[in-house]
């Protein structure tokens, strides 16, 4: 038995430009940058002090006051995806679709960490301290941190902790039944969700797949440790302009936040229920470098394998790929050997398909990255016109490709190639295209 078709009927996203599709999509086109100085917490004494922030979030005009009451306590992470699921969902006609068979609903994002709670974690230490005699000696008194820890934190927010409590507030919100995962793959999380979850819709486990990633790092933890490992910009006094991938004069990537939701759908499914199809889910490839946490492999052969696995799948070759939306981070190395890992798989096409990264506005969403950036690629096969890399004003000579610099390019675009590598290894592509009838 062939496999089933999987088609995209819905999207939503939450990003630091906005949250109406269009909207940001023409702020995408327009260059526009949501980087700006991080309020989120006083970062006024870090290496770097700037991100790219989702403004003036709140929950209840996705969900009104009742729905949003039952998810009190839900971490930032969680707030997005449910808006986004929610904008996703309407977006797809879900919303009072007759005959849609729970049980045959599933979840699988790639949804990221909720934020640790710092502040009353570190009061509870230094009590338990404290009471230890204050002498020095590091000593812990367990008991004593224990009766302050009760006091300080609160158990909601430890579970929020939990990279999957956000696929369990979406359940919970549209009553899904079927199959639920989550995974956190670094920035790779949500290519690999949607992968996957293409994967139980193909082979009969689910006809309807709520699919993407949630994310926010933007707190002292998560800053701290980007910044330790020197990946984030430091352009302090030029911000608006630190997020240049592929140009030679770049210095790490820009921290963002955001949700990016897609519904995938069983083709017949949504033909079913007279659907509006928006592209189709062709092709999928996931691999390991086997390297190193984080640092690539020097001669990019994990994503080289995802993107050849990825054309395999969906019965493509390279020639039929007219953009590729790439992962395109602005760090030294992940730009010039994802670079060079699309030369080894294009070839002699290498030098004639775009590639673009809207990282270069919206910063780096991480978990939520590649839902997000399918979402441009669904978007760019509809209007015929590809996003602009912004910033990009010093090329790179490690750096040969077609990057789409600083402005929008009308194009026939008929199928997009998507890219997601993380820290820790992890690679994946997803191929998109138009539908064929």
């Amino acid at each position: 038995m062939a496999p089933r078709r999987v088609v995209i009927t819905g999207m939503g996203w939450i990003t630091p430009l906005g949250d109406e599709i269009e909207s940001v999509w023409q702020k995408l086109l327009k260059g526009e940058c949501g980087v700006g100085p991080t309020t989120l917490f006083d970062a006024s004494t870090f290496p770097t002090t700037f991100s790219a922030e989702v403004k003036d979030f709140d929950l209840r005009r996705y969900l009104g006051d009742d729905e949003t009451d039952r998810h009190t306590g839900a971490s930032r992470n969680s707030q997005f995806a449910l808006a986004a699921a929610q904008k996703a969902w309407n977006d797809a006609g879900l919303d009072g679709a007759d005959g849609i068979d729970r049980t045959r609903v599933g979840i699988y994002l790639g949804g990221g960490e909720g934020p640790i709670d710092a502040i009353n974690f570190a009061n509870a230490a230094i009590l338990g301290w404290d009471h230890a005699g204050g002498n020095g000696s590091g000593d812990l008194d367990t008991v004593r941190w224990a009766e302050a820890a009760e006091q300080w934190l609160s158990a909601v927010k430890e579970f929020e902790q939990d990279p999957n409590m956000a696929a369990g507030h979406i359940a919970t919100f549209f009553g899904i039944q079927g199959p639920a995962f989550n995974t956190l793959t670094a920035c790779a999380a949500s290519t690999q969700a949607m992968g996957e979850a293409s994967n139980l819709i193909r082979y009969g486990d689910a006809d309807v797949m709520i699919s993407g990633g949630t994310h926010s790092m933007i707190h002292p933890f998560g800053v701290t440790g980007f910044n330790r490992l020197t990946a984030l910009s430091t352009r302090n006094d030029d911000f608006m302009a630190a997020s240049r991938p592929f140009d030679q004069t770049r210095d790490g990537f820009v921290l963002g936040e955001g949700a990016g939701i897609l519904i995938l759908e069983e083709y017949e499914h949504a033909c079913r229920r007279g659907a509006r199809i928006l592209a189709e889910i062709v092709g999928y490839g996931s691999t390991a470098d086997a390297f190193r946490i984080t640092d690539i492999h020097d001669c990019g052969r994990g994503a080289t394998a995802a993107m050849r696995l990825a054309l395999k799948n969906a019965g493509l070759t390279p020639s039929d790929v007219q953009y590729i939306s790439a992962h395109g981070t602005g760090t030294e190395e992940n730009d010039k050997i994802e670079s060079l890992a699309i030369e080894t798989v294009f070839g002699e096409n290498a030098s004639k398909v775009a590639v673009s990264s809207i990282k270069s506005m919206l910063g780096h969403l991480i978990a939520a990255a590649g839902a997000v950036e399918l979402i441009t690629c669904v978007l760019a096969i509809r209007d015929g016109i590809l996003p602009p890399t912004i910033n990009y004003k010093n090329p790179d000579p490690r750096c040969r490709l077609d990057y789409v610099p600083n402005k929008a390019r009308p194009a026939e675009v008929v199928t997009c190639l998507s890219n997601s590598l993380g820290f820790g290894g992890q690679n994946d592509s997803i191929i998109v295209t138009r539908v064929k009838e």
